[in-house]
């Protein structure tokens, strides 16, 4: 029999809920905010959409924090395999990038997902933009839309709201006191993937700011990696310091202070980097000290005088020891209005194995919404969309419960 769906967010998460429900024969209803759907989705994709990742499957299963034993079953079910299969039926081929990241060949996040709104429509899928959920009403949801407010009583339900980081795309969390209130527990939404601030001098941050730091590798509780970041007027942000943002963020809150360790020389030894180090001639300037005896300019050598002021006056063996593993204290995680991701969200102990919320049954709730994070690299997308078609598929195993 079919069952009246309604599906309240357009993004990846939502979008491939609605897929699945429709293509079961359900009558299915996607309602979103925004003018358009999926625009997170879209900008994204703007500088080369990672559809998902290539890595070993049981290894990409570690990626997501406290929650990965909570999430293996929905991304067991929607694997990077079959994400790669499902757009190639889009008509968007892929490739595997050198980092193990997997792109659309086109690179853009536009033409897929057109034609996966092609195939909504053509399922049956009655996509509402511009329907802004404005809270619960007896039996039903409200909605704030070009026409007026309305009320809409389905059958069943399901959130995809998002998290709620970049607001103006659409992720607001004004669904977060909404459903507190019906007693459901919400883990803070807290930053992901972000940068953070530093107390730059006011010379340094004229100077570098935007400046890369380019060859270097950073630790910290999330372990070592190799890349670049950037010196932003804020502090540091980039990929290299979002992999390492959920540790900064977490010891931050922990004991009040973090710091970022970085090797401004990863392919040299410390032995090496000493011995060279000491063979300049100590009359010399400290830069040329650098420059020949650690390959080191620029905003490197400029961040470690930053940081360090009194380096110069270092004896090889103690200043080898610094540029292995130079302390860049963070105070703070930039806003969540800027974060790519966020962390937080509906806890676990409210969904049962479905995805539905134990004290409103009938209600369903999939994707960033969830208290889980990930790193960049499309993990976070092929979560999205593993835990919509499993809430998809929990929707349609209560309905025939019913």
């Amino acid at each position: 029999m079919t069952k009246q769906i309604a599906i309240i967010g357009g993004g990846p998460a939502g979008l491939m809920a609605a897929e699945v429900l429709s293509a079961a024969g359900h009558a299915v209803a996607v309602y979103e905010a925004m003018p358009t759907f999926g625009r997170k989705f879209l900008l994204a994709g703007k500088s080369g959409l990672n559809i998902t990742h290539s890595e070993d499957f049981s290894k990409f299963t570690e990626r997501f924090g406290s929650a990965s034993a909570r999430l293996r079953p929905a991304l067991g079910v929607f694997t990077p395999d079959d994400v790669q299969a499902w757009a190639a039926g889009l008509g968007t081929e892929t490739f595997v990038g050198t980092s193990g990241r997997v792109f659309p060949t086109v690179m853009k996040a536009s033409p897929l997902l057109r034609a996966w709104l092609r195939r909504l429509e053509a399922q049956g899928v009655k996509l509402k933009a511009r329907h802004r959920w404005v809270g619960f009403a007896e039996n039903g949801y409200r909605f704030e839309t070009p026409e007026g407010p309305i009320t809409v009583q389905p059958d069943a339900a399901l959130l995809a709201l998002g998290g709620g980081s970049w607001p103006r795309l659409g992720s607001d969390a004004a669904w977060v006191p909404w459903l507190r209130d019906k007693g459901i527990v919400i883990a803070d939404l807290r930053p992901a993937n972000c940068g953070f601030d530093v107390a730059w001098s006011e010379a340094f941050r004229e100077r570098f700011a935007g400046e890369p730091l380019k060859s270097v590798s950073t630790t910290s509780d999330a372990g070592t990696f190799q890349g670049e970041f950037v010196v932003s007027k804020h502090g540091i942000e980039g990929s290299l310091v979002y992999a390492h943002s959920a540790a900064l963020r977490d010891r931050l809150f922990s004991q009040g202070q973090a710091a970022l360790a970085v090797d401004l020389a990863p392919g040299r030894t410390l032995e090496r980097l000493s011995r060279d180090l000491a063979r300049q001639d100590a009359k010399a300037s400290f830069s040329n000290r650098l420059r020949k005896g650690a390959a080191l300019e620029g905003v490197k050598t400029a961040l470690l005088r930053e940081l360090v002021p009194d380096a110069n006056r270092m004896s090889p063996k103690e200043l080898a020891r610094l540029i292995k593993s130079l302390q860049v204290p963070v105070l703070r995680p930039r806003p969540i209005a800027e974060a790519i991701s966020s962390a937080g969200g509906i806890a676990w102990s409210n969904l049962d194995e479905n995805y539905m919320l134990k004290p409103l049954p009938g209600l369903f709730a999939a994707g960033e919404m969830l208290d889980w994070e990930a790193p960049t690299g499309g993990y976070l997308l092929t979560a999205c969309l593993a835990t919509g078609r499993s809430a998809a598929r929990g929707v349609e195993a209560w309905l025939g419960s019913q």
